[in-house]
Formats: structure tokens, sequence, C-alpha cells
């Protein structure tokens, strides 16, 4: 038997270490758009049960640096299910780990497409509401 789970969502965490960060010592744009991107990868698949790839990287907001140091919660949430494709926005919070503090840092959406073993995009079917 099967929990019920939430599949729409997905809670991640990663610490920030020396050797994700840039001169400025704060998480480099490309390390926070590899975390989002595996985070949209993951709730996707979950959500359609198909192999997901990416099609595009729609937005991304840098509002806030997130330091060395740093443990950054990342929540990936399906917001669209299209014939083979979904949209996903993915947050990064980062939180001070001595104070609590926490702040929304980065904001993205991003397109999945739905592929069949053949490679081309297939319809997802399976569509849980959690």
């Amino acid at each position: 038997m099967k929990a019920e789970q939430n599949l729409r969502t997905l809670t991640m965490y990663e610490m920030v270490f020396p050797s994700q960060t840039n001169h400025y010592g704060t998480l480099f744009g490309g390390e926070a758009l590899s975390l989002m991107d595996k985070a949209a990868f993951i709730v996707a698949s979950r959500y359609a049960r198909r192999n997901i790839v990416t099609v595009s990287s729609d937005k991304t907001d840098f509002k806030n640096p997130i330091k060395n140091g740093q443990l950054v919660e990342i929540v990936a949430q399906v917001q669209d299910v299209g014939n083979t494709s979904l949209k996903v926005s993915v947050d990064l919070i980062g939180e001070d780990l001595r104070t609590g503090d926490r702040v929304l840092c980065t904001s993205g959406h991003f397109s999945m497409v739905a592929l069949d073993d053949f490679g081309k995009p297939t319809a997802i079917t399976r569509q849980i509401e959690g």
C-alpha cells in the first residue's frame, strides 16, 4: 500500500560551501540554476511518472544573495500541466543557521516536457492532485 503524497510540491535542502561560491562569497548563479533545475526535474518526474527534460528556464530573479555557510531550502511546485508539458516554479530560500533568519533569494520558472522511450513528447496521463 502506497502512502498518499503531495506530488505537486518538492522541498530539498543544500548547504552552501566555498566551492559553490563566487569571488564575493555568495552562491554562484550557475550553481543556483543547477539546484533549481534539479528540483524542477524531480518534482516533474514524480508528478508525471514519465521521462522528463527541461525545455526552458523561462525567468529567474536573483533577489538576495545566498552566502557561504547558509542553508538553502529549495521549493519546487508544479503550477500547470498541459498535454505533454509541465510548468514548475522554484524558489531558493536562504537561512542563517545561527539566527534562523530566512529570506527568499531566487525565484524561477521552468518548462518541462514528458518524453516517451524514443525521445518524443508524450502525454501526461497520470495527474494526481495533492
